[in-house]
C-alpha cells in the first residue's frame, strides 16, 4: 500500500482511469457517507471467507472461471468514461472476492474462445500457496499452455 500510495502522490496521471476512478468513488464514499459502506462490507468479509472454506475444506481446490465473461475488446482511447469504468469492473466478479477473503488463487490458460485466450482460475486453502501452484502446473501439465506464436495450445 505504501508504494502505491507514493506512486499515487508522485504522479497519479500513470493510473489507469480505472483505478483512479475507484479511487475517487472510494474518497466520496468515505468523505460523505463516513466509512459505513466500508463498515458493512467488513462485516459481511466472515461470511465471504466461509463460502470459500467450506468446499475447500472438501477439495484441495476449487476451478472456475477466471473472468465471468470471454475476453472483450479494450474501449479506445476517447471512449466515454462510463465505457471505461464499466469494462474494467464487469471483468472482476471472480477475482475480487479473493482479494477480500485472502485465499490463494492462479490463473492457467484453458484454451479459446472465438480466437481470445480463456483462463481456469484455481483457488486453494488460506496459506496454501504451494498446492495452488502444484495443481496449476498439473493442469498446465495435462492441458497445455498458450503459446503467443500460434495462439494455439501446445504441450
Amino acid at each position: 500500500m505504501s508504494y502505491y500510495g507514493q506512486r499515487w502522490r508522485s504522479d497519479p496521471g500513470k493510473f489507469s482511469e480505472t483505478v483512479k476512478l475507484v479511487a475517487m468513488a472510494g474518497t466520496y464514499a468515505l468523505d460523505n457517507a463516513y466509512g459505513s459502506y466500508y463498515a458493512k462490507a467488513r462485516n459481511l468479509e466472515a461470511r465471504l471467507r466461509q463460502a470459500y472454506d467450506e468446499p475447500l475444506a472438501r477439495f484441495d481446490v476449487l476451478a472456475m472461471p477466471t473472468l465471468p465473461i470471454t475476453a472483450s475488446l479494450l474501449p479506445p482511447p476517447d471512449a466515454p468514461v462510463a465505457d471505461v469504468l464499466g469494462r474494467g469492473l464487469e471483468m472482476i466478479g471472480n477475482t475480487a472476492p479473493l482479494d477480500v477473503t485472502g485465499h490463494p488463487a492462479c490463473t492457467v490458460p484453458a484454451g479459446l474462445a472465438g480466437g481470445l485466450p480463456v483462463g481456469l482460475m484455481l483457488v486453494g486453502r488460506l496459506f496454501d500457496d504451494a498446492g495452488v501452484l502444484r495443481a496449476a502446473r498439473c493442469v498446465e501439465s495435462t492441458v497445455g499452455t498458450l503459446s503467443p506464436r500460434t495462439k494455439e495450445m501446445s504441450a
